[in-house]
Formats: C-alpha cells, structure tokens, sequence
C-alpha cells in the first residue's frame, strides 16, 4: 500500500488563563491511499483538534503546535507556509465539519460557495463551475441541483445541508476526505444515509478517509483501521475487526460494552465508564485512564505506558495484559 499521511508526534497546546491545556500529546498515525481510518473517542479527548492542527486550523492564540512532523506528498504539513498550506486545504485534503449550519457562510448562496474552492484550485470560471457544481450537488442527492444553487443555507434541511458539504469537500477531488462527527446533528435514518454516501463516493473516487467519532457503531461498517484517543493520546489502534473481536485497552472495552448490541437479550445492560477523564494542564507522568479504571495497578499510578505491539497491526497503551488479566513484565 502506498503511504498518504505519516503522523508522528504531533503535540498541540493551548494557553488560557487558567494554565497550558495539552489537548494532543504526542499522536501518532499513518493513512494509506484509499485507505478509512476511524479516530473514535469521547468529547474533548482530542480527535477534531488533531485533524485541524494538520490542516492548520487551529486558531493561535491561544492554540499552537508545539511539535511533530505531518508528511504528506514528501512534504511537512506544518511546516508549510500560510500559502503552501491554503493550496492543500480542499484540493487534496478536504473536510466535512461536524455542524453544516455554522459551517456555511450564510449571506451567500450555495451555488456561490460551492463554485469559489474551483475557481480557487482548478482555475475554472462561469458556465464551466457552475456546470460542475450543479453536477456535483446531483451526485450527493440534491434534487432539482440546479434550481437549488440559488438557494441559501438555512432553506436546506440539515441532511441535505450535510449533502451539500460533502459534495463541496469533494469538488477538487482531494486525496484526503476528513470528515469531522459528520452525523452527529442528523437523525438516525438521515446518518445512516450519509455513511452510505461517503462509503459510495469512496469507492467510487478512490480517496482515503478519516472519519472522526465518537460512535462505534459507525466505525464498524465503515472503517478499515481504527485509532482509539483518550486525553489528547492514542491508547489503541488496530484493524477494525481486530479491534471488536479482541480490545486490548481498558478503555476499549468500556466503550464496547456500552454500545446497544442487536445480538443481546432484552435483559442485557449497557455499561457506562464511571468517573470523567482529566483536564490536562500539565502532560500526565501516570496513566491518565488511571482514576477511572477497573484494572488499574500501582505503577499506572507512576507511569503513562507507550503504544506498544499486543498482536499484528495492533498496538495499545496499557501495562495490564487484558488477554491473561495480569500486569505486563
């Protein structure tokens, strides 16, 4: 497989009043072409700013990448000048942000937003975008596209405006498609649609993907690999069915069993994870999953564990071995 994306320990802070945030400490991965990657995790555990400190998204101050290295096409992402790195952001690496209302300008017409990234990347004008546009906006499933490209963002429904950013994310046909809690604000029957919508238009252009989450139910039919983030860290990362079948994180489990399964009894209960994860003004020396785990021991107390290999292709942070329940040596 050809490489797209090397992540390697990229580190982004944030300074406010009350102390220095570490909301990435020090994450990790890589993306192959064609590839879905799942980023899965609870709110505030570091998922969307990862993704927008590649992308340079991150407002300074009070944000700032304080460290790591993004390769892609042999060059550093975040070494790019302003520049260099406008000419990536939707040309060959686009992202769905997780609310369409706020993510539309909304004093200007769709049609409008959706032909400015190709006037910008492929140098088209006129007849041309708008032709290519209207072209795009019925491949995602907007009836009546060319009517509609006179239309504003509030006269779309959230699905259908969630349409709309997909099809503008992939107007210059990027390498990369990020997509940001994409379902989060649809209903169930409208989420559904949208994964069968990415899933077709990622067949179909070929495109690798990071689709971001904090649903494993998702993630399930959708991804390829999966990186698990806790506290700004990857605590686990493995093939998907891998991961299901064998987690080898505590926190793994917890978010596994707290899902609804169709293949359980009516007597069977959902599990939640007691206790609320850290606020980290400073880089932990310990485990930060400590205070809330079940199988914690002493030296989680004393030490944060590295990724380390548990199986092929499967890596977790943790110094209990879950397969034999016992500390590892």
């Amino acid at each position: 497989m050809v490489e797209l994306l090397d992540v390697q320990n990229l580190k982004t802070h944030f300074s406010l009043r009350e102390g220095v945030v570490h909301a990435v400490n020090g994450v990790s991965f890589h993306l192959n072409e064609g590839e879905t990657l799942g980023i899965v995790g609870e709110s505030g555990c570091g998922k969307s700013v990862s993704v927008m400190s590649l992308l340079r998204l991150i407002k300074s101050p009070p944000g700032k990448v304080v460290d790591g290295k993004a390769m892609f096409n042999q060059q550093d992402l975040l070494q790019m000048t302003d520049e260099e790195i406008r000419h990536v952001r939707g040309s060959k690496i686009s992202m769905i942000f997780q609310d369409p209302m706020t993510s539309f300008n909304p004093v200007l017409t769709i049609g409008r937003q959706m032909t400015e990234p190709l006037e910008e990347h492929m140098g088209m004008t006129g007849r041309d975008a708008t032709e290519y546009a209207t072209k795009m906006l019925t491949t995602v499933g907007i009836p009546f596209a060319g009517e509609r490209m006179s239309d504003y963002p509030h006269q779309f429904s959230g699905g259908m405006r969630q349409r709309v950013m997909i099809a503008m994310a992939l107007t210059c046909k990027p390498q990369i498609l990020i997509a940001d809690e994409p379902t989060t604000a649809l209903d169930v029957t409208i989420q559904a649609q949208i994964v069968d919508l990415v899933k077709r238009l990622r067949d179909t252009l070929g495109m690798a993907i990071i689709w971001i989450t904090h649903d494993l139910g998702i993630i399930a039919g959708l991804a390829d690999r999966v990186a698990v983030m806790y506290a700004g860290y990857i605590i686990e990362e493995a093939p998907v069915k891998e991961l299901y079948r064998n987690p080898r994180h505590p926190y793994t489990t917890g978010l596994l069993r707290s899902l609804p399964r169709v293949d359980k009894t009516a007597q069977h209960r959902l599990v939640s994870i007691d206790g609320l994860p850290p606020v980290l003004y400073e880089d932990p020396a310990y485990c930060p999953f400590a205070s809330r785990c079940p199988l914690k021991v002493a030296r989680c107390l004393v030490g944060n564990p590295k990724l380390l290999p548990v199986g092929p292709e499967h890596r977790a942070a943790c110094w209990v071995d879950l397969e034999i329940g016992k500390e590892r040596q």
